[in-house]
This record gives structure tokens, C-alpha cells and sequence, in this order.
């Protein structure tokens, strides 16, 4: 078995033993491999995100956090190609880091042949990365991948953040609270939509210009999208989860 099967198995291992764990004593008798193997493998495994808790002492292992994961799902070849071509395809999208583990995920579960069908299906689709051009024609740079990651936390989590922002016209401002309300698309920027306590009013913050952000533990109260920025445009809508 090569590592990147048996870092599956042993995730589904975990999931199977439940709130009562494995030893590590028990896993590296289940893999076959040594107890430091193991630890390492469980360490990979927490660095990508995936919720395992560890108790010391004697008769200390694993446990893997059951409110934290999905159930295992099976997919036809062709659902995980099409997951796979979609993951890839947002990473200039919010939650792109997230998006990011589970390709990693999804990758490392396919059979060779399906991530090279993956792969050549990604080939043939083209799009317009939101890593563009100012109207200057200056690069347009990404996200700074910190700041998006707070970002990220906040809008999913409602509570406020701090930014330190530059605006279009170069001038900085620092340590501003935003409460949060929703992540806009408009001319590929992408906008933080939220409601600046320092100017006491709905403000658009482009991603790209936010160079600080600063996570707090504060709740927000909800805002209304309409009567913070006004009416939403025709056309214009949030994200619908429905394959229909």
C-alpha cells in the first residue's frame, strides 16, 4: 500500500473505531508499518486539515472528530472527474483554500487512470483567471492569501474583522472594523461587502487591496444586504445549491 492510499485508509479506519480511537500500537499492527510511521501519517494528515485528535499516555492514540466529516460517499469516475475539474477551477474563488484540501483529497482517493482523465479534462475547458490587468495594464495580483483566509473565516463564521486596506487611489487605512455581510463578483474582482464601523456606512473592499486582516471573536448582528447597499441588481443573486 503506498502512502497516499494508506493516509485514506487510515482516515476511514479512524472514522469506523469512533469516539474510542485506535492505538497507535493498533494502527501501525493494521498498516503493517511502524508506530513512528504512524505518527507521521497522522501528522500529514492534521497539517491538511483533517480533524484527528491524539491522547498521550498509556493505551494513547487516535480519535477522529465525527462531527467534523462527512460519512464516506461513493462517486462514479465521472462524478469525482467532474468534482475534480470543478475544485481546480476555484481557486481564484472565495474558500479557495478549503477548496484546495479537498482536491488534494479527491485526487489522492481516484485511481491513476481517473485523475489522468481528470487532468485531460481539465485541458479542454478555458477560462478567464481573475488574476487579470488594472486598467493601467499593470498585473493585477491576487488575494494575499492570509488576509483571504480571515476573510474567508469571518463571512463564515459572522463575527467582525479588522483590515488594513488600500484603496484605488494608494491611500492606506489601518486596523478598520468590518462587519461582514456577503462576498460580491463584479468586473473579476472579486468584493468584500460589509459594514465599516469607522465610516458608519456599507462599503465595497476589493480582496486584492486588503492587506491585513485581523479574525475577532465578536458575533455580528445581521444586516440586511438591501437596506445597507440598496436594491440588488437584476440578474444578480447568491449561490444556489441545487444541481437542478
Amino acid at each position: 500500500m503506498n502512502r497516499t492510499d494508506r493516509l485514506y485508509a487510515l482516515t476511514e479506519e479512524l472514522r469506523r473505531a469512533g469516539p474510542a480511537g485506535r492505538t497507535s500500537a493498533q494502527l501501525a499492527d493494521r498498516f503493517e508499518v511502524a508506530a513512528r510511521t504512524i505518527k507521521r501519517d497522522v501528522t500529514a494528515l492534521q497539517e491538511a486539515g483533517v480533524p484527528i485528535w491524539a491522547t498521550a499516555g498509556p493505551g494513547g492514540g487516535y480519535a477522529l472528530d465525527p462531527a467534523a466529516t462527512l460519512p464516506p460517499l461513493t462517486f462514479s469516475a465521472r462524478e469525482a472527474t467532474a468534482l475534480a475539474v470543478a475544485l481546480a477551477l476555484s481557486r481564484d474563488l472565495p474558500f479557495a483554500p478549503d477548496g484546495r484540501t479537498a482536491l488534494t483529497k479527491l485526487l489522492g482517493a481516484m485511481r491513476p487512470e481517473d485523475r489522468e482523465a481528470a487532468a485531460a479534462l481539465g485541458g479542454r475547458v478555458l477560462y478567464r483567471s481573475a488574476h487579470g490587468a488594472e486598467a493601467d495594464g499593470s498585473p493585477l495580483r491576487p488575494p494575499r492569501p492570509a488576509a483571504a483566509r480571515v476573510v474567508d473565516e469571518a463571512i463564515r463564521d459572522q463575527v467582525v474583522v479588522v483590515l488594513d486596506y488600500t484603496d484605488a487611489d494608494g491611500r492606506s487605512t489601518e486596523r478598520r472594523p468590518v462587519e461582514p455581510l456577503t462576498y460580491a463578483l463584479t468586473g473579476e474582482r472579486w468584493y468584500l461587502l460589509g459594514w465599516c464601523r469607522r465610516r458608519r456606512g456599507g462599503r465595497w473592499f476589493r480582496l486584492d487591496r486588503i492587506d491585513r486582516a485581523v479574525l475577532t471573536t465578536e458575533r455580528v448582528a445581521p444586516r440586511d444586504l438591501e437596506e445597507v447597499f440598496g436594491p440588488v441588481p437584476a440578474g444578480v443573486g447568491p449561490v444556489v445549491l441545487d444541481p437542478a
